[in-house]
Parts: structure tokens; C-alpha cells; sequence
């Protein structure tokens, strides 16, 4: 089971999340392109993915993943952001809630400890996932465009 009371954590500080991820991506060097997302819709997809993070690990499907992912892998492709940039975006969205769980997730039995780990390998499936239907999602916008 993962501990619900680090997802909670997660959904409680979303905005801050998406806020903090938002600045981060402002200033990165490694993909200056994502500074053409319209923020709200920036903002929108950060919290869906930090607040609604516990519906994305517990309740919906790798279809609804898959979907979702495809769709803005498909929106990056058309408003010319490169998929480097996309894929990078990604792994700072996760890179950022990792660093969140590490400042405030602290764990004093061991049973938080095993629910911790659950949750850490839960997330790590999410972005997984989520990395590869935006990039597919991505090449199908691209290929279709070419056609």
C-alpha cells in the first residue's frame, strides 16, 4: 500500500508544487522552449499532475495515462517545442516532487518507511509511462503533420 499520508502531503502543497516547477522551468537552460506554454496552461497541467496525484496512481488506467500523455505530447508537437525539451520537462516534474519528498516526507516507523518506498516506485511507473505516451503522442502529431 503507499502511504497515503505523503500523497496527501503532494496534493496538499500542489500549488506550491506547480508554482516551484514553473519557476524552475523559467530558468533552465535545457529547455528554453517550454517558456512558450501559456503559463495558465502550464499551471493547470502541473496541478493535475501534483494535485491529482493520488487519482493517477490509485484510481485511473494506463489507457487514461496513455490518453492524457498522448494528447499533450501532441499540443508540445504543434506548438513547436522539441521533444528533448518535452522529455526534460518530464523528468523535472518528477525530479521536483522528489526533492519535495525529501525536504518535507519524514518517516519514523517502519511501516511509513515500506509505504514510502511503495510510493516512490508508483511514482517513478507514473512518469515512466507518462514520458513515453507524451513522446509517442509527440511523433504521431509529427508524422501526421508530414503526411
Amino acid at each position: 500500500m503507499i502511504a497515503p499520508r505523503l500523497v496527501r502531503l503532494i496534493e496538499t502543497h500542489s500549488e506550491q508544487l506547480a508554482r516551484g516547477l514553473m519557476e524552475r522551468l523559467q530558468h533552465c537552460e535545457k529547455c528554453p522552449d517550454v517558456q512558450r506554454i501559456p503559463a495558465d496552461e502550464f499551471r493547470q497541467r502541473a496541478f493535475e499532475v501534483y494535485g491529482q496525484l493520488g487519482d493517477w496512481l490509485m484510481t485511473k488506467s494506463e489507457a487514461e495515462l496513455e490518453r492524457r500523455c498522448m494528447a499533450i505530447g501532441a499540443r508540445r508537437a504543434a506548438q513547436g517545442i522539441p521533444l528533448s525539451q518535452v522529455i526534460w520537462a518530464i523528468l523535472l516534474t518528477k525530479e521536483h516532487l522528489w526533492e519535495f519528498l525529501k525536504r518535507e516526507a519524514l518517516v519514523d516507523r517502519p511501516v511509513e518507511v515500506l509505504q514510502e518506498l511503495d510510493l516512490l516506485l508508483v511514482i517513478e511507473y507514473f512518469f515512466d509511462r507518462a514520458t513515453y505516451y507524451a513522446a509517442l503522442g509527440y511523433e504521431r502529431a509529427q508524422a501526421a503533420r508530414a503526411a
